[in-house]
Protein backbone atom coordinates (compact mmCIF):
# COMPACT_ATOMS: atom_id res chain seq x y z
CA UNK A 1 0.00 0.00 0.00
CA UNK A 2 1.70 3.32 -1.20
CA UNK A 3 1.80 5.91 1.47
CA UNK A 4 -1.72 8.65 2.14
CA UNK A 5 -0.23 12.19 1.60
CA UNK A 6 -1.56 15.00 3.53
CA UNK A 7 -4.08 17.73 1.93
CA UNK A 8 -0.91 20.17 2.00
CA UNK A 9 1.23 18.05 0.28
CA UNK A 10 -1.42 17.11 -2.44
CA UNK A 11 -1.81 20.86 -3.12
CA UNK A 12 1.83 21.45 -3.43
CA UNK A 13 2.07 18.49 -5.86
CA UNK A 14 -0.92 19.94 -8.07
CA UNK A 15 0.68 23.62 -7.75
CA UNK A 16 4.29 21.96 -8.96
CA UNK A 17 2.26 20.02 -12.15
CA UNK A 18 1.14 23.28 -12.79
CA UNK A 19 4.14 25.25 -13.34
CA UNK A 20 5.74 22.74 -15.21
CA UNK A 21 8.68 21.65 -12.28
CA UNK A 22 7.25 18.33 -12.39
CA UNK A 23 5.84 16.21 -14.84
CA UNK A 24 3.60 12.89 -14.32
CA UNK A 25 6.22 11.09 -16.70
CA UNK A 26 8.47 11.86 -14.22
CA UNK A 27 6.21 10.72 -11.12
CA UNK A 28 5.53 7.34 -12.88
CA UNK A 29 9.71 6.71 -13.12
CA UNK A 30 10.24 7.64 -9.80
CA UNK A 31 7.79 5.34 -8.76
CA UNK A 32 9.53 2.06 -10.70
CA UNK A 33 12.61 2.72 -9.32
CA UNK A 34 14.33 0.05 -7.05
CA UNK A 35 14.74 0.78 -3.99
CA UNK A 36 19.07 0.27 -3.13
CA UNK A 37 20.31 -0.08 0.47
CA UNK A 38 23.66 0.02 1.72
CA UNK A 39 25.15 -3.00 2.58
CA UNK A 40 27.86 -3.14 6.08
CA UNK A 41 30.33 -5.68 5.22
CA UNK A 42 32.46 -4.62 8.46
CA UNK A 43 28.66 -4.93 10.07
CA UNK A 44 26.86 -7.75 8.62
CA UNK A 45 23.42 -8.44 9.82
CA UNK A 46 23.46 -12.14 10.66
CA UNK A 47 21.31 -11.80 14.15
CA UNK A 48 17.61 -10.92 12.69
CA UNK A 49 14.78 -9.14 14.63
CA UNK A 50 13.51 -13.09 15.21
CA UNK A 51 16.60 -14.07 16.89
CA UNK A 52 17.02 -11.13 18.99
CA UNK A 53 13.24 -11.71 20.28
CA UNK A 54 13.91 -15.59 21.06
CA UNK A 55 17.21 -14.74 22.92
CA UNK A 56 15.30 -12.40 25.23
CA UNK A 57 12.68 -14.88 25.70
CA UNK A 58 15.55 -17.58 26.78
CA UNK A 59 17.25 -14.82 28.92
CA UNK A 60 13.98 -13.71 30.41
CA UNK A 61 13.86 -17.05 32.11
CA UNK A 62 17.07 -16.88 33.03
CA UNK A 63 16.37 -13.44 34.67
CA UNK A 64 13.31 -15.04 36.99
CA UNK A 65 16.06 -18.25 37.89
CA UNK A 66 18.78 -15.58 38.86
CA UNK A 67 16.22 -13.51 40.66
CA UNK A 68 15.10 -16.59 42.69
CA UNK A 69 18.63 -18.13 43.50
CA UNK A 70 20.18 -14.96 44.61
CA UNK A 71 18.30 -14.31 47.73
CA UNK A 72 19.22 -17.61 48.73
CA UNK A 73 22.29 -17.41 48.98
CA UNK A 74 23.60 -13.19 49.45
CA UNK A 75 20.29 -12.68 51.81
CA UNK A 76 19.15 -10.07 50.07
CA UNK A 77 16.28 -9.30 47.90
CA UNK A 78 17.30 -9.17 44.37
CA UNK A 79 15.08 -7.94 41.71
CA UNK A 80 16.23 -8.77 37.61
CA UNK A 81 14.48 -7.75 34.82
CA UNK A 82 15.57 -7.58 30.58
CA UNK A 83 16.42 -4.07 29.58
CA UNK A 84 16.98 -5.14 25.99
CA UNK A 85 19.10 -6.84 22.87
CA UNK A 86 21.09 -5.57 19.92
CA UNK A 87 23.60 -6.79 17.34
CA UNK A 88 26.68 -5.03 17.35
CA UNK A 89 30.37 -6.21 16.70
CA UNK A 90 32.81 -7.90 19.58
CA UNK A 91 34.75 -4.52 19.30
CA UNK A 92 32.16 -2.06 20.53
CA UNK A 93 31.07 -4.47 23.49
CA UNK A 94 34.69 -4.82 24.76
CA UNK A 95 35.39 -1.41 24.86
CA UNK A 96 31.94 -0.38 25.92
CA UNK A 97 32.82 -1.74 29.53
CA UNK A 98 34.67 0.40 32.08
CA UNK A 99 37.16 -0.99 34.24
CA UNK A 100 37.57 -3.26 36.61
CA UNK A 101 34.72 -4.90 35.00
CA UNK A 102 33.83 -8.70 36.05
CA UNK A 103 33.85 -10.76 32.89
CA UNK A 104 33.29 -14.18 32.74
CA UNK A 105 34.24 -16.69 30.05
CA UNK A 106 31.89 -19.35 29.59
CA UNK A 107 32.71 -22.82 27.56
CA UNK A 108 29.41 -23.93 25.89
CA UNK A 109 29.53 -27.58 25.12
CA UNK A 110 28.47 -28.93 22.55
CA UNK A 111 28.10 -24.86 20.80
CA UNK A 112 31.64 -23.95 19.32
CA UNK A 113 33.88 -21.01 21.92
CA UNK A 114 32.77 -19.25 24.93
CA UNK A 115 30.15 -16.67 25.60
CA UNK A 116 30.98 -13.88 28.13
CA UNK A 117 28.89 -12.93 31.03
CA UNK A 118 29.84 -9.30 32.57
CA UNK A 119 28.48 -7.91 35.85
CA UNK A 120 29.42 -4.25 36.67
CA UNK A 121 31.77 -3.74 39.35
CA UNK A 122 30.17 -2.32 41.36
CA UNK A 123 27.91 -4.99 41.99
CA UNK A 124 30.71 -7.17 42.17
CA UNK A 125 31.68 -4.98 45.31
CA UNK A 126 28.80 -5.21 46.81
CA UNK A 127 28.08 -9.11 46.61
CA UNK A 128 31.80 -9.84 48.42
CA UNK A 129 30.43 -7.27 50.89
CA UNK A 130 27.13 -9.07 51.70
CA UNK A 131 29.05 -12.43 51.37
CA UNK A 132 31.28 -11.41 54.15
CA UNK A 133 28.46 -10.37 56.44
CA UNK A 134 28.04 -6.64 55.42
CA UNK A 135 25.71 -4.33 54.21
CA UNK A 136 26.09 -5.19 50.75
CA UNK A 137 27.44 -2.03 49.47
CA UNK A 138 29.28 -0.97 46.69
CA UNK A 139 33.26 0.70 46.97
CA UNK A 140 32.81 4.52 46.98
CA UNK A 141 36.14 4.09 45.08
CA UNK A 142 36.54 1.98 42.48
CA UNK A 143 39.68 -0.44 42.54
CA UNK A 144 41.03 -3.37 41.17
CA UNK A 145 39.67 -6.72 42.52
CA UNK A 146 41.77 -8.76 44.77
CA UNK A 147 42.71 -12.59 44.91
CA UNK A 148 40.42 -13.40 47.19
CA UNK A 149 37.60 -11.41 46.30
CA UNK A 150 37.78 -12.82 43.15
CA UNK A 151 37.79 -16.17 44.36
CA UNK A 152 34.56 -15.56 46.44
CA UNK A 153 33.06 -13.71 43.04
CA UNK A 154 33.98 -17.73 41.52
CA UNK A 155 31.03 -19.07 43.48
CA UNK A 156 28.55 -16.83 42.18
CA UNK A 157 29.57 -17.03 38.61
CA UNK A 158 29.29 -20.77 39.08
CA UNK A 159 26.03 -20.12 40.45
CA UNK A 160 25.04 -18.10 37.32
CA UNK A 161 26.73 -20.48 34.93
CA UNK A 162 24.33 -23.28 36.34
CA UNK A 163 21.12 -21.45 36.14
CA UNK A 164 22.27 -21.38 31.70
CA UNK A 165 20.99 -24.76 31.41
CA UNK A 166 17.27 -24.34 31.85
CA UNK A 167 16.47 -21.22 29.67
CA UNK A 168 18.61 -22.88 26.71
CA UNK A 169 16.70 -26.62 26.82
CA UNK A 170 13.67 -25.95 24.50
CA UNK A 171 16.97 -25.22 22.28
CA UNK A 172 19.93 -27.09 23.01
CA UNK A 173 20.80 -28.71 25.47
CA UNK A 174 24.19 -27.25 27.14
CA UNK A 175 26.81 -28.14 29.34
CA UNK A 176 28.11 -24.51 30.95
CA UNK A 177 31.57 -24.36 32.50
CA UNK A 178 33.63 -21.33 33.75
CA UNK A 179 36.37 -21.30 32.44
CA UNK A 180 38.06 -17.94 33.95
CA UNK A 181 36.98 -14.52 34.98
CA UNK A 182 38.59 -11.38 33.95
CA UNK A 183 39.10 -7.60 35.61
CA UNK A 184 40.03 -5.98 31.86
CA UNK A 185 38.16 -6.72 28.61
CA UNK A 186 41.12 -5.62 26.90
CA UNK A 187 42.83 -9.27 28.09
CA UNK A 188 39.64 -11.18 27.15
CA UNK A 189 39.99 -11.04 23.35
CA UNK A 190 38.74 -14.03 22.32
CA UNK A 191 37.23 -13.02 19.13
CA UNK A 192 38.10 -11.31 16.07
CA UNK A 193 37.07 -7.29 17.01
CA UNK A 194 34.70 -7.33 13.94
CA UNK A 195 32.93 -10.68 15.09
CA UNK A 196 28.93 -9.85 15.14
CA UNK A 197 27.79 -10.73 18.59
CA UNK A 198 24.54 -10.89 20.03
CA UNK A 199 24.46 -8.75 23.29
CA UNK A 200 21.29 -9.25 25.69
CA UNK A 201 21.30 -6.75 29.03
CA UNK A 202 19.68 -7.57 32.06
CA UNK A 203 19.04 -4.98 35.15
CA UNK A 204 20.25 -6.02 38.64
CA UNK A 205 18.55 -4.61 41.51
CA UNK A 206 20.08 -5.59 44.78
CA UNK A 207 18.69 -4.01 47.71
CA UNK A 208 19.63 -0.14 46.95
CA UNK A 209 22.23 -0.89 44.80
CA UNK A 210 21.71 -1.81 40.56
CA UNK A 211 23.94 -2.55 38.48
CA UNK A 212 24.21 -4.20 34.44
CA UNK A 213 24.82 -7.81 33.47
CA UNK A 214 25.76 -8.28 29.82
CA UNK A 215 25.27 -11.88 27.91
CA UNK A 216 27.73 -11.21 24.76
CA UNK A 217 26.80 -14.29 22.29
CA UNK A 218 28.80 -14.47 19.27
CA UNK A 219 27.38 -15.16 16.11
CA UNK A 220 30.21 -18.46 15.50
CA UNK A 221 28.99 -19.56 18.96
CA UNK A 222 25.41 -19.68 18.21
CA UNK A 223 25.75 -20.68 14.32
CA UNK A 224 25.31 -24.09 15.29
CA UNK A 225 21.39 -23.58 16.34
CA UNK A 226 20.62 -20.14 14.56
CA UNK A 227 17.71 -21.56 12.92
CA UNK A 228 16.27 -22.66 16.47
CA UNK A 229 16.53 -19.17 17.21
CA UNK A 230 12.84 -18.61 16.46
CA UNK A 231 9.85 -18.01 18.50
CA UNK A 232 7.78 -20.38 16.37
CA UNK A 233 10.37 -23.16 17.18
CA UNK A 234 10.89 -22.28 20.49
CA UNK A 235 7.36 -22.58 21.34
CA UNK A 236 6.82 -25.20 19.86
CA UNK A 237 9.71 -26.92 21.62
CA UNK A 238 8.50 -26.08 25.41
CA UNK A 239 5.00 -27.41 24.04
CA UNK A 240 6.35 -30.81 23.48
CA UNK A 241 8.58 -30.77 26.40
CA UNK A 242 6.21 -29.39 28.94
CA UNK A 243 3.68 -32.62 28.22
CA UNK A 244 6.16 -34.83 28.84
CA UNK A 245 7.77 -33.44 31.55
CA UNK A 246 4.40 -32.63 33.24
CA UNK A 247 3.45 -36.43 33.19
CA UNK A 248 7.07 -37.56 34.13
CA UNK A 249 7.14 -35.30 37.10
CA UNK A 250 3.76 -36.44 38.43
CA UNK A 251 4.91 -40.42 38.19
CA UNK A 252 7.72 -38.88 40.07
CA UNK A 253 5.64 -37.29 42.79
CA UNK A 254 3.62 -40.48 42.99
CA UNK A 255 6.59 -42.58 43.04
CA UNK A 256 8.12 -40.83 46.26
CA UNK A 257 4.89 -40.63 47.91
CA UNK A 258 5.03 -41.80 51.44
CA UNK A 259 1.55 -43.86 52.36
CA UNK A 260 0.82 -45.27 55.72
CA UNK A 261 -0.55 -48.98 55.25
CA UNK A 262 -1.77 -51.00 58.33
CA UNK A 263 -2.71 -54.86 59.03
CA UNK A 264 -5.65 -55.06 61.64
CA UNK A 265 -5.27 -58.02 63.35
CA UNK A 266 -8.45 -57.83 65.13
CA UNK A 267 -10.94 -56.06 67.41
CA UNK A 268 -11.24 -56.32 71.07
CA UNK A 269 -13.77 -54.13 74.11
CA UNK A 270 -12.43 -54.05 77.29
CA UNK A 271 -12.75 -51.57 79.99
CA UNK A 272 -10.67 -48.82 81.48
CA UNK A 273 -10.48 -50.94 84.64
CA UNK A 274 -9.10 -53.84 82.69
CA UNK A 275 -7.24 -51.30 80.41
CA UNK A 276 -5.23 -49.92 83.48
CA UNK A 277 -3.86 -53.07 84.65
CA UNK A 278 -2.66 -54.90 82.51
CA UNK A 279 0.43 -56.13 82.41
CA UNK A 280 3.16 -58.16 80.82
CA UNK A 281 2.08 -61.40 79.50
CA UNK A 282 -1.69 -60.77 79.54
CA UNK A 283 -3.98 -61.79 76.79
CA UNK A 284 -6.50 -59.76 75.17
CA UNK A 285 -8.99 -61.88 73.15
CA UNK A 286 -9.52 -60.48 69.98
CA UNK A 287 -12.29 -61.24 67.50
CA UNK A 288 -10.33 -62.86 64.47
CA UNK A 289 -9.51 -66.61 63.90
CA UNK A 290 -5.70 -68.20 63.67
CA UNK A 291 -6.94 -68.95 60.38
CA UNK A 292 -9.32 -65.76 59.64
CA UNK A 293 -8.11 -62.98 56.54
CA UNK A 294 -6.81 -59.51 57.85
CA UNK A 295 -7.88 -56.48 56.59
CA UNK A 296 -4.95 -53.89 55.31
CA UNK A 297 -5.63 -50.28 55.22
CA UNK A 298 -3.99 -47.90 52.78
CA UNK A 299 -4.43 -44.46 54.40
CA UNK A 300 -8.14 -45.02 55.51
CA UNK A 301 -8.90 -47.41 52.58
CA UNK A 302 -9.66 -51.26 52.87
CA UNK A 303 -7.57 -52.13 49.99
CA UNK A 304 -6.02 -55.68 50.59
CA UNK A 305 -7.07 -59.36 52.68
CA UNK A 306 -4.00 -61.20 53.87
CA UNK A 307 -3.04 -64.05 56.18
CA UNK A 308 -0.39 -63.19 58.94
CA UNK A 309 3.22 -65.00 58.71
CA UNK A 310 6.66 -64.08 59.22
CA UNK A 311 9.80 -63.56 57.23
CA UNK A 312 13.65 -64.81 58.94
CA UNK A 313 12.84 -62.52 62.39
CA UNK A 314 10.57 -59.92 61.16
CA UNK A 315 6.12 -60.29 61.32
CA UNK A 316 4.72 -59.97 57.50
CA UNK A 317 1.24 -60.54 56.11
CA UNK A 318 0.81 -62.22 52.55
CA UNK A 319 -2.09 -60.53 50.75
CA UNK A 320 -4.75 -63.24 49.72
CA UNK A 321 -7.20 -60.21 47.38
CA UNK A 322 -7.44 -57.11 46.33
CA UNK A 323 -10.32 -55.54 47.58
CA UNK A 324 -11.72 -53.05 44.41
CA UNK A 325 -13.88 -50.16 44.75
CA UNK A 326 -17.07 -51.74 43.42
CA UNK A 327 -16.55 -54.31 46.42
CA UNK A 328 -16.12 -51.74 49.10
CA UNK A 329 -19.20 -49.77 47.87
CA UNK A 330 -21.41 -53.28 48.13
Amino acid sequence: MSDVLSQNEIDNLLAALDSGELTAESIINKGNEKVVSNYDFARPAKFSKEHLRTLEIIYEHYGRLLATHFPLYLRKNVQVSLLNSEAITYHEFSNALSSPVLFGIIDIVPLNGSIILSIDSSLGFAMVDRLLGGKGLPLNKSREFSEIELSILGKVFNICVGLLVEPWENVVHIEPKLERIETNAQFAQIYSPNEMTSIVSLSIQMGEISGLASICMPYACLEPVIDKLNTKFWYSSIQEREEVTYKDAIESAISRANIPVKVVLGNSVISVSEFSNLQRGDIIKLDKRIDDELDIYVGNMHKFTAVPGSIKDSYAVKIKSVIREEQEDG
